[in-house]
């Protein structure tokens, strides 16, 4: 997990228990799996001993990172970042320990808290002068901007993001004796900023510590999907679709995710991989792995209901099964499968099968088509295959609400009843 660090952060570490940092952008209400990673390394460094901090940037949220972006994004309103932080830190207490009797337990700061105050002329009196422009130019994020490599220049609000991160670590490092900031190797400019600006304002010594970029196998990249990015948040990813992706990632990003993502020993991660190459048919790595992230993220519960949903849509799913899905994994499975909508009071009578499928809701043309797939045993209603004196009424509904329909092993029709 440890792309680079500045010397002499492993002697501070071996030294004393070392407060450490980590930004959020609270751009959204939600963190997606990309913040991961450095959630994960502040789980090992309060694992260690050490204290972390989430800093929340509630300031720089409002200005925008260029590092890796090639145009400026929206700002924030103060009471959409403060909304979005109360959200990421219930995501937080499920990785690290905010409340725990410990000495190291985990810290949430908020930099707009220190910025808010901060007049223009006393920041650039104050802290700009003690890096100089040549300095900050010289950042990879500043110079691809500015040469025209990428986007369209750089506004100075965004040029001076580095000088205000590199002030968020010397107040860290000023009032919660933070000497260490911790990210993505994206953020190497930054943190180094913050490095400088501590030794040349205050003379101490401050440490920097990044982790890689994760990246797919094939080169793309991590955590999006054809929807978008992979949320922690159930109502943004539900569950079902958080494990699936988990599961369905390739042998090799599932050797090198197992390593960052979970908390497994090194010798158990080894036995994992020697096994899962004796069989890599039974995807041992890909089941351990969504399931450890599953149940951090959502719960055990959100976990064997992706488990069962799973089974349901690609292995020997029964109606028993189907019935005890809650609603909301029992849509997500299903979502954008075919839907007709029919009145509850039309299923108060008793329907025969054929006229449910063709007249009733269209899913089939013509009776006479339904009649010959149910006889060759291609219709299965909730699971169950069905013959042509099944009868439909409000009893075959699950949650009193779906009826779900399969032809073949992959064509699904779903009737929701109003």
């Amino acid at each position: 997990m440890i792309h680079d660090l500045m010397p002499g952060t492993e002697e501070q570490l071996n030294k004393e228990i070392t407060s450490a940092y980590v930004g959020i952008d609270p751009t959204a209400d939600s963190l997606h799996i990309g913040h991961l990673v450095s959630i994960m390394m502040l789980k090992h460094f309060q694992l260690a001993g050490h204290k972390p901090i989430a800093l929340v940037g509630g300031a720089t949220g409002m200005i925008g990172d260029p590092s890796g972006k090639n145009e400026e994004r929206n700002l924030l309103s103060e009471d959409v970042l403060r909304h979005n932080q109360e959200c990421i830190k219930k995501q937080l207490v499920k990785f690290i320990d905010f409340d725990g009797n410990i000495p190291n337990r985990a810290e949430m700061v908020n930099n707009y808290d220190w910025m808010k105050t901060f007049s223009f002329l006393s920041f650039i009196r104050d802290i700009g002068k003690h890096i100089t422009v040549n300095y900050m130019m010289s950042k990879d994020s500043v110079k691809k901007r500015l040469s025209g490599e990428s986007g369209e220049g750089m506004s100075f609000t965004e040029f001076s993001y580095q000088l205000v991160q590199g002030y968020d670590f010397l107040w860290l490092y000023e009032n919660k004796n933070c000497k260490l900031q911790m990210g993505g190797s994206d953020q190497w400019g930054n943190i180094v900023t913050g490095t400088e600006l501590i030794r040349r304002k205050t003379g101490g010594e401050a440490f920097a510590l990044t982790c890689p970029l994760i990246t797919k196998a094939d080169g793309g990249k991590f955590g999006k999907t054809e929807t978008g990015n992979v949320w922690l948040d159930a109502a943004k990813t539900s569950p079902y679709h958080f494990y699936q992706f988990w599961l369905n990632v390739s042998d090799d990003d599932a050797l090198k995710y197992i390593k960052i993502f979970t908390l497994f020993s090194k010798e158990e991660v080894e036995e994992m991989a020697k096994n899962h190459a004796q069989a890599p048919h039974l995807r041992i790595l890909q089941k351990n792995l969504a399931k450890d992230i599953t149940i951090r993220v959502h719960s055990e519960n959100d976990f064997q209901q992706a488990l069962a949903a799973s089974e349901i849509l690609f292995g020997k799913g029964t109606t028993a099964m189907l019935k005890n899905l809650d609603e909301a994994t029992f849509l997500s499975v299903f979502e954008g499968v075919p839907i007709s909508k029919l009145s509850r009071t039309e299923l108060e009578k008793d329907i025969p099968i054929a006229d449910f499928l063709s007249d009733i809701t269209g899913i089939f043309p013509s009776k006479s088509e339904a009649r010959r797939l149910i006889k060759e045993g291609a219709i299965l209603i909730n699971k169950e295959k069905i013959t042509d004196t099944f009868i439909v009424n409000r009893q075959n509904l699950l949650n009193d609400t779906y009826l779900l329909i399969q032809k073949g092993k992959k064509s699904y029709f779903l009737v929701k009843t109003e």
